[in-house]
C-alpha cells in the first residue's frame, strides 16, 4: 500500500504536491527525504489523526461511508458507491455535497487513486476503528453469528423479540460507539425468563430474574469480546449487521447535516453589544492596574512548587475587590503580557516559600500604563488569546490531590489556544452581534471539529466566559473589535510568513485596527474634574496619564467606572506633600484642572496641614527630632502617645530616641504630628516610594497563535520543498542503480555485500579517474555514521580529500578519503 501511495504521489505535478503540503503542514516537520518517506509519512498514525481532526462531522461521515463501501477483494470503493450508501437515508444530501467531502478528502490524501478505484489509508482505521459507529462484521466476531445475520428475516424476528431492557441496550450500542462493557457477573448470570432467581442488574436494567446482556448473547445479537467472571466484567460488541438494521429508520451512517446547526438567537443590536463590551475593557485594564499596584506595593512570594500561594491570591482578590477566578484570570493574562514577573531575592529563605524569588511588576508595566486604554486591552487581550495557560485550572486538585495555583506550571495547556480560537471562530462566522448559547456554541464545534471538542463542554464554557470578563464579547456576542482582534490573529497565523512573530504588528508603534475601534468607542480621556463643596473630585471620564498621577497623589479614590470619585483628605494631603508637591502646587493643580469654582474649605485643609507639615525634622540617632519651635518640641515630649519612644531632650529644640527612623515617623504621625525626614546635611528626604521592578519578560503576543499546530509555509516555500524531495528521490532511485559493492556496509554488520575492493584499491580506482575523467560510483560513510553512494565525477585528490561533482546535482563535493568505503568505475 505505501509503495501504492508513494507511486501516486510521485505522478502529481509540483502544484498539486505542494497543494497536499499546504493542507498537511505536518508533513514537512522535517522535510522528508524523497517521496517514500512522504508517502509514509502521510500514512502515519499521528499525521492521519491530525488530518482527521479538522475535518467537519459531515466529512467525517462520508469517509465513513468509503470505509464501508470498500471491496472485500481489493479493499477499494468508488465515489458512486460512497453517493449511494450516503443517500440511501430518509434525509439524502444533495450529491453535490457529498462529491465535495470526496474531494477534500482526495485533496488530503486520506482517500487516493481515481474515482472508480478509491483506497483509504491504512492508518484511518487503527485511528478510529469503527467506521459510522458500527462494530466489525459478523464473520469476523463469531461464526454463529454470521449465521445469523446471514438469514435476514431470522434477523429481524430476533430484534423484535429482544425484550424492553435487552433492546434499550441494542439501541445504545447501535448509536455508537458498538462497544461495551458489562459488570461482573452478567455473562454468567441466568437469561431472562429463566428460572433461577438472581439479584438485579442496576446496570444494565435487568430485572431480578435475569440478565438481559446474557440474553443478547445467547440469541447471538452481541458478541462477547472478552469474556468476564463473577468478579471482574467484560466487553461485548454489537455486530455490524445488526446495528445496520437497528439504524434502518436513520440510514446506515445514521442523521447527515452537510451544513452547521442554526442558531435560535435573534441578532442583538451591534452598538449595545459593542458598548457593552466596550463597558467590560474599561473594568479589565482598571482592575488589572490596580492588581499591579497592589504587587508593586508588596510582592507575592513564589512558591517552592512555582505559583503564588492561595493565601496571597486571597489576599490580592480581597484588596482589589474582586473574586478569586477573576483574581487569578487577570494575574495570568499579565503574566503572559509580560507586565508581570519574578525577581530574584538574595539573602534569607523560608521554609515554605523559598523566599528568593517574589512576583511584581516588570519594567514593561510603565510603557503599558503610558500607552492609551485601547491599546493596553489590546496588550491584555492579544496575551490571552495567545497564552498556553488555562485559567479555569487553578484552584482545582492535580493527580497528586495539591491544589493547582495561579502562575504554577500545572496550569500550562499548549491546546488552549486552538480551543479559544475554534470557540471565537464560531461566534466570528455568525451573523454580527449574534448571542448563541453555550449549548449552541458546543453545537457548532461538534459539528465543525467533532473529534477536537468531544469532551472539553467544560473548556469551551470557560472560553466564554473569559471573553466576557475581559470584554472580547459583550452581551454574549462578539464584539466588532473583538472580531477584527481575531481576525489580525488569525490572518497572520495562517499566512505563515512569521511564525516565530519576529514583525509582530503588537510591537508596532501604530495602533491595529482592533486597537482603533475600540477608541472610537470608549469615552475620550479628560483633563479636568470637577470639586465639589464636599471636597469630592468627580472625574468625568477617563482621565489622560498625567491626571491620573496628580489624583493618585492627592485623593483617595471612593468609585471607579466610566466616571470615577475622588475624595481629598488629610491623609491625602499629607501624603501628596511627602512625594515632592508644596501647597503652591497644590493650589495650581486644583485651580487648572477643576471646571467648578475650588471651595474654600479645600484651600483651607492644603494650607492648614501644609502650615503643619514639616514643623518637626527627623534623623538619625537611633533617630532624632528637631525644630525651630521650642514650644512644639516640648509638647512632644511631654505627649504621654508617644512614652514608647523614649525621647530625650538634647537641646532645646532636639529630641532623640534608640528607634529607627521609619518607627519614630510613624508614631508622630499617628499621633497626629507631620514630620518630615531629613539627610545628614538638613535637606528634606521625599518620602515619594522606591519602586522595584521584576525583570522584563517577552509577551506571548510574540510567538504564533497555536504552538501545536505546524508551521504554515507559503506556497513558494512549499514548492522549494517539493523540489528538495524530488532531488532526494532521485538520489534514492540513484542509490538504488548503484553496484552491490558500493551499496554494501562494512563487514559484520548485515548492511549488505561486503565491498570488493580495500581502502587503497579505491583510492587507485579515484586516481585512474582523475587522469581519465571518468564517471565513478563512491561508497562512504556520512557524518551521522550512514553508508551512502554517490555517481561523481573527480576532479582531485590531495591533502587527504576528494573533490568531486555529483553527476545528477553537477554539484562540487568534498569527501574525506577516510569516509571513502568503496569506488567502481561507472559501466
Amino acid at each position: 500500500m505505501t509503495t501504492s501511495l508513494a507511486d501516486h504521489l510521485r505522478s502529481l505535478p509540483d502544484e498539486s504536491l505542494a497543494a497536499l503540503l499546504q493542507l498537511r503542514p505536518d508533513l514537512v516537520v522535517p522535510v522528508p527525504a524523497d517521496v517514500s518517506a512522504l508517502a509514509i509519512r502521510a500514512q502515519s498514525r499521528v499525521s492521519v489523526a491530525r488530518a482527521l481532526d479538522g475535518l467537519d462531522q459531515f466529512t467525517l461521515q462520508i469517509l465513513d461511508a468509503a470505509r464501508l463501501t470498500r471491496s472485500p477483494d481489493d479493499a477499494t470503493t468508488d465515489t458512486d458507491t460512497v453517493l449511494a450508501m450516503a443517500t440511501s437515508g430518509p434525509h439524502p444530501p444533495a450529491p453535490t455535497a457529498v462529491r465535495a467531502a470526496v474531494g477534500r478528502l482526495r485533496a488530503l490524501f486520506l482517500l487516493y487513486g481515481p474515482e472508480h478505484a478509491l483506497q483509504v489509508v491504512p492508518a484511518v482505521d487503527e485511528v478510529a476503528p469503527y467506521p459510522a459507529g458500527l462494530g466489525r462484521p459478523a464473520a469476523e466476531l463469531d461464526p454463529r453469528t454470521d449465521a445469523l445475520c446471514a438469514d435476514a428475516a431470522k434477523l429481524r424476528r430476533t430484534v423484535l423479540a429482544a425484550p424492553p431492557s435487552a433492546r434499550a441496550i441494542l439501541d445504545r450500542l447501535a448509536a455508537g460507539p458498538p462497544v461495551g462493557s458489562v459488570p461482573p457477573g452478567a455473562l454468567q448470570a441466568p437469561p431472562l425468563g429463566a428460572e433461577d432467581p438472581v439479584l438485579a442488574d442496576p446496570t444494565n436494567g435487568g430485572a431480578p430474574t435475569g440478565s438481559p446482556v446474557r440474553w443478547l448473547v445467547d440469541n447471538r445479537l452481541l458478541v462477547p469480546v472478552t469474556s468476564g467472571s463473577s468478579t471482574a466484567g467484560g466487553t461485548v460488541e454489537l455486530p455490524r449487521e445488526v446495528g445496520l438494521l437497528l439504524r434502518r429508520d436513520s440510514g446506515p451512517l445514521g442523521p447527515l447535516r452537510t451544513s452547521p446547526p442554526p442558531v435560535a438567537a435573534a441578532p442583538r443590536e451591534p452598538k449595545a453589544v459593542d458598548s457593552a463590551g466596550a463597558g467590560q475593557t474599561m473594568e479589565v485594564v482598571r482592575h488589572t492596574e490596580g492588581l499591579l499596584e497592589q504587587l508593586a506595593d508588596e510582592p507575592a512570594p513564589v512558591l517552592r512548587s512555582g505559583g503564588i500561594g492561595v493565601r496571597d491570591l486571597r489576599r490580592l482578590a480581597r484588596t482589589a475587590a474582586l473574586d478569586e477566578p477573576t483574581t487569578a484570570l487577570l494575574l495570568e493574562v499579565a503574566y503572559a503580557a509580560g507586565l508581570v514577573g519574578e525577581l530574584e531575592l538574595p539573602g534569607s529563605t523560608t521554609g515554605r516559600y523559598g523566599a528568593d524569588q517574589q512576583v511584581l511588576p516588570t519594567g514593561g508595566y510603565e510603557v503599558w500604563r503610558a500607552a492609551s486604554l485601547a491599546q493596553r486591552w489590546e496588550q491584555l487581550a492579544r496575551a490571552w488569546l495567545t497564552m498556553t495557560r488555562q485559567v479555569g485550572l487553578v484552584g482545582r486538585r492535580d493527580d497528586r490531590d495539591r491544589p493547582i495555583t495561579a502562575l504554577s506550571a500545572e496550569a500550562e495547556r499548549a491546546s488552549v489556544p486552538a480551543t479559544r480560537r475554534a470557540v471565537l471562530g464560531v461566534l466570528a462566522d455568525l451573523e454580527p452581534a449574534t448571542a448563541p448559547t453555550p449549548q449552541e456554541v458546543q453545537d457548532l464545534l461538534d459539528w465543525r471539529a467533532p473529534r477536537r471538542s468531544r469532551g472539553r463542554d467544560a473548556a469551551h464554557r470557560e472560553v466564554l466566559a473569559e471573553a466576557a470578563q475581559l470584554g472580547v464579547t459583550g452581551l454574549g456576542a462578539l464584539t466588532s473589535y473583538g472580531r477584527l482582534l481575531l481576525g489580525d490573529l488569525t490572518s497572520a497565523d495562517e499566512r505563515g510568513d512569521d511564525p516565530l512573530g519576529v514583525h509582530a504588528d503588537v510591537e508596532s508603534g501604530d495602533p491595529s485596527g482592533a486597537a482603533r475601534a475600540l477608541d472610537a468607542l470608549l469615552p475620550a480621556p479628560v483633563d479636568h474634574f470637577l470639586v465639589q463643596a464636599d471636597l469630592t473630585v468627580v472625574v468625568p471620564g477617563p482621565p489622560e496619564p498625567a491626571l491620573a498621577v496628580d489624583l493618585e497623589a492627592m485623593t483617595e479614590l471612593e468609585s471607579a467606572g466610566g466616571a470615577s470619585v475622588h475624595r481629598v483628605t488629610t491623609g491625602s494631603v499629607r501624603r501628596a506633600l511627602d512625594s515632592g508637591y508644596t501647597a503652591n502646587d497644590l493650589h495650581d493643580v486644583f485651580r487648572r484642572r477643576s471646571r467648578t469654582p475650588v471651595p474654600q474649605g479645600l484651600t483651607y485643609l492644603i494650607d492648614d496641614v501644609a502650615r503643619k507639615h514639616g514643623g518637626l525634622r527627623v534623623g538619625l540617632a537611633g533617630a532624632y527630632v528637631r525644630s525651630d519651635d521650642e514650644t512644639l518640641i516640648s509638647e512632644v515630649l511631654a505627649d504621654r502617645r508617644l512614652e514608647s519612644l523614649a525621647l530625650r531632650r538634647l537641646a532645646p529644640t532636639v529630641l532623640c530616641t534608640q528607634y529607627q527612623v521609619g518607627r519614630l515617623l510613624g508614631t508622630l504621625r499617628d499621633a497626629g504630628y507631620a514630620p518630615v525626614q531629613e539627610d545628614g546635611t538638613g535637606s528634606t528626604v521625599l518620602a515619594r516610594p522606591r519602586i522595584r521592578r521584576a525583570p522584563a519578560r517577552v509577551s506571548v503576543t510574540t510567538r504564533t497563535l497555536d504552538p501545536l499546530a505546524a508551521p504554515k509555509l507559503p506556497m513558494p516555500r512549499l514548492l522549494g520543498v517539493v523540489e528538495h524531495i524530488r532531488r532526494g528521490d532521485a538520489a534514492a532511485r540513484a542509490a538504488r542503480r548503484a553496484p552491490a559493492a558500493v551499496r554494501g556496509g562494512a563487514p559484520g554488520l548485515g548492511g549488505g555485500p561486503v565491498p570488493a575492493h580495500t581502502h587503497s584499491e579505491a583510492l587507485a580506482v579515484l586516481q585512474q579517474a582523475v587522469r581519465d575523467k571518468a564517471l565513478v560510483w563512491v561508497g562512504y560513510v556520512d557524518a551521522h555514521g550512514a553508508t551512502a553512494s554517490r555517481l561523481l565525477k573527480p576532479v582531485s585528490i590531495g591533502a587527504g580529500y576528494l573533490r568531486a561533482e555529483d553527476e545528477r546535482t553537477e554539484m562540487l563535493h568534498t569527501f574525506a578519503l577516510h569516509r571513502i568505503t568503496a569506488a567502481v568505475v561507472a559501466d
